[in-house]
């Protein structure tokens, strides 16, 4: 991004901030109206834009900007963060461009974008580098070969070269991985870590028998890694995904609320923040059923603890 095109970029993202986009605007003052959400994981998938198969949501349909915009009516969800939806390796730079302009553009409530990594490229950096000074860009998300390879040199390296440049690191990983990640999460200590999906929870682990079948993970196995990797206060956990991974158990309080309620346990009040997986939260319900499911579970916490889980933790994390 040349010097003008960047100024330009940062002078629209300020007449966001206060209050120029119909979105940041629409924060209520009055304490006694709906609380602003920041979703920080906005998939969009645009097959208008990008083409079609290369993504399967669960449900047919478009899942751009205007969609995502008519799904949040009402919900006053006032700021979003982009979140890398797998386009085909050859069209991700364009995939960076099109968060990018999102970002740009006051009238939507996208504001940061976290973009595909590949931690084992040998053009890493650079790639990274294409997009440096952008206020757009807030951090990558990148899988990993094997277990093993979670502590690959290469790996650790460029992990601390996210924290030096101001990226963080966004995760999805199997239970069973989590010791190793909690050792690459201590050796880099100076990068922000984002645990996607409520740490990959399966919510079954946490009911009291197997009428819906055997969880995808062992449940002390999985909080004792999670306490593992929440020792480091650069780690935040994504209140997201149960409800977009269903086997047929009914998406009550009784069932979701616990694997929720070990992720405040874990990580503390400030140290989860809310996302809504749109549109893959689509298998299980609309998003303003997750937004109002989730708001039941957590009515009974001090109101504070809410507002940094809808927005207040997000800001500080984020940045915007």
């Amino acid at each position: 991004m040349n010097r003008k095109h960047f100024i330009k970029s940062t002078a629209l993202m300020v007449a966001a901030s206060v209050g120029g986009s119909k979105w940041v605007g629409a924060i209520p003052s009055d304490s006694e109206k709906l609380m602003p959400i920041i979703d920080t994981h906005q998939h969009l998938v645009d097959f208008k834009r990008f083409g079609k198969d290369w993504a399967n949501p669960p449900v047919a349909g478009n899942f751009g900007i205007k969609e995502y915009e008519k799904a949040i009516e009402g919900l006053n969800i006032v700021k979003a963060v982009y979140m890398e939806v797998a386009v085909p390796a050859a069209r991700r730079s364009e995939e960076v461009l099109y968060a990018m302009e999102l970002c740009r553009d006051p009238s939507t409530p996208t504001v940061g974008a976290i973009i595909k990594g590949d931690l084992y490229r040998d053009d890493f950096e650079d790639y990274l580098g294409r997009f440096q000074g952008s206020s757009c860009i807030k951090g990558i998300r990148a899988g990993f070969r094997s277990e093993e390879s979670i502590l690959d040199k290469r790996v650790i390296e460029r992990v601390r070269f996210l924290g030096k440049v101001n990226l963080s690191l966004d995760l999805i990983v199997p239970p069973s991985w989590f010791p190793n990640l909690a050792k690459l999460m201590r050796s880099c200590p100076d990068t922000r870590f984002q645990m996607d999906h409520c740490g990959n929870a399966d919510p079954r682990a946490f009911f009291k028998d197997e009428t819906f079948g055997k969880p995808d993970h062992d449940r002390d196995e999985w909080i004792t890694g999670m306490r593992d990797i929440a020792r480091g206060n650069h780690v935040v956990c994504k209140i997201s995904g149960l409800v977009s991974r269903s086997t047929g158990y009914p998406l009550s309080v009784q069932n979701i609320a616990p694997a929720i309620d070990q992720c405040f346990d874990i990580f503390g009040s400030d140290r989860v923040v809310f996302a809504s997986d749109w549109p893959w939260c689509l298998k299980g319900m609309q998003l303003s059923s997750w937004v109002s499911l989730l708001k039941d579970i957590v009515k009974d916490r001090p109101t504070e603890d809410q507002k940094k889980l809808f927005h207040k933790n997000a800001i500080r994390h984020y940045k915007i």
